[in-house]
């Protein structure tokens, strides 16, 4: 028994037809799609007190909950390529990322007051 005999008594198929595969994309939701509960503007600033000098991008207003601000944040230093951190319903993105991280979450569906 070769292998496209033992595959078409698992699936049922009729003798000589070969298995589809389907390529249809699987929709990304994370980032096309503004949660539900999220209805005010997002704040995105440039920080340095407290921080040695070194310049971060902190985003504050998030009314979800630390799970998906988590998600997001993720999201966020994988596009931007650079280290960060969420905490408390807040987003922090080292170095100057203002514009990018703006450019994003307007791509993720959320309203940015910058």
């Amino acid at each position: 028994m070769d292998w496209k005999d033992a595959l078409a008594s698992l699936t049922g198929l009729p003798e000589g037809e070969e298995p589809s595969n389907p390529t249809t994309p699987k929709p990304n939701n994370s980032t096309t799609q503004q949660p539900n509960n999220q209805k005010a503007p997002l704040h995105v600033l440039i920080e340095k007190k407290g921080r040695g000098g070194k310049t971060a991008t902190i985003v504050e207003g998030f009314e979800i909950s630390d799970n998906e601000v988590d998600d997001i944040a993720r999201t966020l230093r994988k596009k931007l390529g650079t280290g960060g951190s969420s905490r408390g319903g807040e987003i922090l993105i080292q170095g100057d990322r203002k514009a990018d991280t703006v450019r994003l979450l307007k791509e993720m569906g959320f309203k940015v007051k910058g």
